[in-house]
């Protein structure tokens, strides 16, 4: 086979790409970008109301080669391909080093209200998270320890921010995002569908390990996590049915938080699945 024909830089397509950089244009648009081959891969996997999610996918030659599979799964679903240059693969980027696969996807939050009807048993609510590498990493240990939906408050960060898309490392594609909705609303919505509300603060006067312990953990919860900065205002706390912290058994001052939140999120996946937890009990 000949090198195929390379896009033009000057492309319409390229210059729409290249504006999701912005998030009004995101907005405008409900498009954005998922960079390299594991994002890609799991974005032509994922369909949403019987459309691929995946709509274009730009790649350098190179890694059209190296990732042959990616490219002929994305042709197979009648995905558009274009072949570009490193410089226009870059210039769409917003990677210091692009990985030559760059796909423009359809936006993929679900209402807050699926989320509820689907009674969720493990759920993480980011409450003005304002750090995008943050957003997506706690999504990505939700989907790791196995939470059923995640849901970013209407003061947090954008989900669609291509730092937090590739933060995410591809578990955007793996399990339902609310966005946008006001906090007292979902705790309201969660203790509605039976869900405990567990704030996680450095200075509550819970321990974990102590929940653990008595065996309060085992059944419907969500997890809070609050700012980076100044962690959960007062009127959230309160809110919550239990303020639980992480315990520090060393000298460390605190924990990150996307860290806390893979501490909480597989202590309450561990307590779930564990004898008399809700996981374990099978449906009537």
């Amino acid at each position: 086979m000949g090198t195929p024909e390379l896009i033009s830089p000057r492309s319409p397509r390229v210059a729409a790409a290249r504006r999701l950089a912005r998030r009004h244009f995101r907005g405008k648009e409900r498009r954005f970008i998922a960079e390299g081959p594991q994002a890609v891969r799991e974005a032509i996997a994922h369909r949403r109301d019987g459309s691929p999610t995946l709509i274009e996918l730009f790649a350098t030659v190179e890694a059209a080669e190296r990732h042959a599979e990616i490219v002929a799964a994305a042709h197979a679903a009648g995905v558009r391909v274009h072949f570009a240059d490193d410089r226009t693969v870059a210039d769409i980027s917003q990677t210091v080093t692009p990985q030559g696969l760059l796909g423009v996807c359809r936006f993929l939050d679900s209402p807050f209200e699926e989320i509820l009807a689907a009674r969720p048993q493990l759920v993480a609510v980011l409450a003005n998270v304002r750090d995008p590498g943050n957003a997506g990493t706690v999504l990505r240990c939700a989907d790791a320890a196995g939470a059923d939906a995640v849901v970013l408050t209407d003061a947090s960060v954008d989900l669609y921010n291509p730092k937090s898309v590739r933060a995410s490392v591809g578990s955007l594609f793996h399990l339902p995002v609310a966005v946008g909705v006001p906090v007292e609303q979902v705790v309201g919505g969660l203790k509605g569908a039976g869900v405990r509300i567990v704030a996680a603060d450095g200075a509550g006067e819970c321990d974990l390990d102590a929940e653990l312990d008595a065996g309060s953990m085992g059944g419907p919860t969500a997890w809070v996590f609050g700012n980076e900065a100044w962690g959960l205002p007062e009127e959230t706390r309160a809110l919550a049915d239990a303020v639980v912290r992480v315990p520090i058994h060393g000298r460390a001052e605190s924990l990150n938080l996307a860290t806390a939140a893979a501490v909480c999120l597989y202590a309450s996946a561990r307590a779930q699945r564990g004898s008399g937890g809700c996981r374990s009990v099978s449906p009537a």
